[in-house]
């Protein structure tokens, strides 16, 4: 099998495997527990929190668990709800976000709140300009993700952040960091956002884990789960110690060497789309300024051809967003594209088990089986 879609899921390392293991066999005590077994899970958690915290850039005690990046992504956008609803109730965020940023934001309009949409320019982009003309004195949210999911276009997050803060200095700033993690370069503490959001099983780690990053800009945030008040009263129930584990060490494993990989994706990238756009009949959407996502259309070929076809020959890849099953997707709609573009469209992402082979072998299979079906 060739793995191209890593921005859906990515397989776990080694380190995470090995963590979660050992987790589940041997270190299962609860860490709330008092007595020795117990205490040796919390001296686990508190490791696991510093590297997470490291590879985000982010100081240790502002790094709270979660389930995901869509649970971290809804407490960021409901918690400033809870927080600042009494002072306005106009929310940013933009066109082209992954689904749990745009139904919480639906949520809230259903709640009689204002949400603005910033649409994107034909390669994907939210420029700075647009955020200011839609910043207003009721503004208590912003929320616009770092990397998009689809087509790979980078926001000017840091930028936008200050910005947000001149114009609207008690407004909150969230970033969906989801595909940015370990594949951008950022430090939480430096940013500007106020909130970042970050998962586990895009970085090679197990499904069921994420975090949220609240700034220390921030002096309290609203919880998001009430009970026994686990990661600081913020988010009560046992922790999900395997995961969280799991979790840590693809971090701490991942922010050893992601540079090189991030740069070999790239060159990797590069390449191969320097090869594809040579075919007549393949077209290439957005930036692709991510080193691992890149989207391209076959236009006569419906979707789910290439993928069936892809699939026969051994290759996986995703429609677009692999929360969004069955629907043309809502960002190539956000920028414009020719429906015949969009009905032919497919995205491939790269992580660091990615070989040149591999995209040799798309390229291939485009060239010999994709574009001879073309209608």
């Amino acid at each position: 099998m060739i793995y191209l879609d890593n921005s859906a899921t990515t397989k776990p390392c080694a380190e995470a495997v090995a963590a979660m293991t050992q987790a589940l066999t041997e270190t299962w005590g609860n860490p709330s527990a008092l007595y020795g077994f117990g205490l040796e899970s919390a001296r686990n958690l508190r490791i696991a929190r510093h590297q997470v915290a490291a590879a985000m850039g982010a100081e240790p005690d502002r790094v709270f668990f979660t389930s995901g990046g869509t649970e971290a992504d809804n407490w960021a956008f409901f918690g400033t709800v809870k927080k600042l609803g009494k002072r306005g109730k106009h929310i940013i965020t933009t066109a082209i976000e992954h689904d749990a940023i745009l139904n919480c934001a639906k949520e809230l309009e259903a709640q009689s709140y204002e949400v603005t949409y910033l649409q994107p320019d034909s390669l994907g982009r939210i420029t700075l300009e647009d955020l200011k003309a839609a910043l207003r004195k009721d503004t208590i949210l912003v929320s616009i993700m770092m990397v998009n999911n689809e087509v790979g276009s980078v926001m000017p997050i840091s930028a936008m952040a200050k910005l947000t803060h001149k114009v609207c200095p008690e407004a909150i700033f969230h970033t969906d960091a989801v595909q940015g993690f370990l594949k951008v370069p950022f430090s939480a503490k430096t940013l500007g956002a106020d909130l970042i959001s970050v998962s586990s099983h895009k970085i090679h780690g197990p499904k069921g884990a994420g975090a949220l990053y609240l700034s220390p800009r921030l002096k309290s945030f609203p919880p998001l789960i009430l009970g026994g008040g686990q990661e600081n009263g913020l988010r009560s129930g046992t922790e999900a110690m395997p995961t969280i584990l799991g979790f840590a060490a693809a971090a701490a494993a991942g922010a050893a060497t992601w540079k090189e990989d991030t740069r070999r994706e790239q060159e990797l990238l590069a390449a191969f789309v320097e090869q594809v756009s040579s075919l007549e009949g393949v077209r290439i959407n957005g930036a692709h300024e991510a080193p691992h996502i890149l989207s391209l259309s076959i236009p006569g070929l419906p979707t789910q051809n290439s993928i069936n076809l892809l699939q026969d020959a051994g290759i996986c890849v995703s429609a677009g967003s692999a929360c969004a099953k069955g629907h043309r997707s809502h960002v190539l709609t956000a920028m414009h594209l020719p429906p015949e573009v969009m009905d032919g469209s497919f995205r491939i992402s790269l992580s660091r088990y990615s070989t040149q082979q591999d995209l040799d072998a798309l390229l291939s299979v485009i060239r010999g089986t994709l574009l001879p079906r073309v209608r």
